[in-house]
């Protein structure tokens, strides 16, 4: 609309029942807009709550790891690990060296590729191993793309139907292994009895003559 003097703009904008909002007080002369300011705050603030929702509240978790941890530990705090990265944190994780094992800082190194190596599905590596003192750390921080790739894998593994079997084959019965025939007992013959030799009969004693 050009420049235009303070009363002929305000003029302007009742006509219009609109308001004059000032938008640029230091610009010479100032810029000045006709708009309903009631209906721009309004949207204003609803832009504003939109923005607080998908803002994301990162915070970063630490998981302490031993050089000589055990299978079985191991094993929880990277699932613990995978669920913090799946929630959206950022984890750091920190392995704590004792007396001679600073000797050896090759063990802290293998955990921690093995924990990377862990949660590929769900996270990255975002700051690399380093010595730290008594502690070598790493930052993990959650991998969008690739939880995305998981979900997609895991649901088209789901939708697959199972191998049907063939319509046209017959069902097959069952097949029973053939029962033993079954066999007499052996027949023996029976042993002859054992016979005792005959004593002969006593003699006839006569009268004595």
């Amino acid at each position: 609309m050009g420049i235009k003097a303070l009363p002929e703009a305000l003029n302007i904008a009742r006509s219009m029942e609109l308001d004059l909002v000032e938008v640029a007080p230091d610009a010479n002369p100032p810029v000045c807009r006709i708009m309903n300011f009631t209906k721009f705050k309004y949207e204003e603030q609803q832009r504003a709550k939109e923005s607080r929702k998908k803002a994301t509240n990162i915070v970063v978790k630490e998981m302490k790891y031993r050089p000589k941890i055990g299978g079985g530990d191991f094993e929880t705090k990277t699932r613990k690990v995978a669920q913090f990265l799946g929630e959206g944190h950022k984890v750091k994780i920190t392995i704590m060296f004792r007396g001679r094992e600073m000797q050896h800082p090759e063990l802290g190194r293998r955990i921690l590729d093995r924990v990377a190596e862990e949660v590929t599905e769900v996270g990255k590596v975002e700051v690399m191993p380093k010595q730290d003192g008594r502690n070598m750390t790493m930052v993990l921080g959650p991998d969008k793309k690739a939880q995305e790739k998981a979900r997609k894998d895991a649901a088209v593994a789901a939708s697959e139907p199972e191998p049907a079997a063939d319509a046209g084959s017959a069902p097959q019965e069952p097949v029973t292994a053939p029962e033993p025939e079954a066999t007499a007992p052996p027949v023996t013959s029976p042993e002859p009895d054992a016979t005792e030799p005959a004593t002969p009969a006593p003699a006839p004693v006569g009268d004595a003559t």
